[in-house]
């Protein structure tokens, strides 16, 4: 039985056909229960300005907001690997500014990885970051940093030019060191071959049953979620009309004067 899921272990599973489970998760309670269940991978997303922020995209998520959260979420999952997204703008300025804030995240959010979106472009502060023991997870496909750059969150790699464009980034991200890339919203034949292509892991996310892992959004899992469900997501509970429920219920018995009852006062 494995103690702590190491980047090792996600190689391993890819190499003996097990699929790698990863959620995303932003808070210590939905962490630690998702860990007991044995979840492989925990991604403190910067999907967290979108789910828990109320903002309309993720470009407003602060360094100190990824650090926050991963403290929360780290605090939670013994198992689990925890990986922390890196924002929008503390990567992709310099190598230098990239190492010193991809080095507050694993230090003070005390994740064992960072993430970063991007191809070919990222490949120079990836092998910086390695050089000073950050292991780091690639993203391509849908990455929500270039949402403005896409003009919106759409599927990515539908011509020739950008399926050629996706599987020469993800062999470059292989090259420069990533231990496993996440593939976001593309086609699942294009998810195949690239997965087929590299030796290192991909996890899924709206790309189809053959990446080596799949990830979602807890959120979006369980039901809580307020923004409109993208169409790879399955529902596996309904969170939000359980809440509504007992909401409702607490309102009525406190207007009705059920609530508290002598059940639930000190003597």
């Amino acid at each position: 039985m494995i103690k702590k899921v190491t980047i090792k272990n996600l190689q391993k599973m890819k190499e003996e056909g097990e699929k790698i489970t990863m959620i995303s998760v932003y808070t210590y309670p939905l962490s630690k229960i998702i860990d007991q269940m044995g979840i492989d991978t925990i991604l403190v997303g910067d999907s967290l300005g979108m789910t828990i922020l109320g903002f309309e995209d993720t470009l407003k998520v602060t360094l100190e907001d990824m650090i926050r959260h991963t403290q929360a979420v780290s605090r939670g999952a013994e198992r689990a690997l925890v990986i922390g997204d890196l924002p929008f703008l503390s990567y992709g300025l310099s190598k230098e500014e990239t190492i010193k804030h991809a080095g507050m995240l694993i230090k003070e959010g005390n994740c064992q990885a960072v993430k970063l979106e991007g191809g070919e472009e990222r490949t120079e502060e990836i092998q910086a970051l390695l050089e000073i023991g950050v292991p780091v997870m690639g993203h391509i496909g849908l990455t929500p940093t270039y949402v403005n750059k896409f003009g919106g969150f759409k599927v990515q790699g539908k011509s020739q030019i950008a399926e050629t464009k996706l599987l020469e980034d993800a062999i470059k991200l292989e090259d420069a060191g990533v231990f496993s890339i996440v593939i976001e919203s593309v086609p699942w034949k294009l998810a195949k071959q690239i997965t087929e292509e590299l030796t290192i892991p991909t996890i899924g996310i709206g790309a189809g049953e053959y990446c080596d892992g799949q990830v979602l959004v807890i959120d979006d899992l369980i039901g809580l979620s307020l923004i409109d469900k993208p169409k790879f997501v399955k529902k596996y509970a309904n969170v939000q009309e359980i809440v509504k429920k007992a909401v409702k219920d607490f309102i009525n018995e406190v207007k009705e004067g059920k609530y508290p009852s002598e059940e639930f006062r000190y003597g």
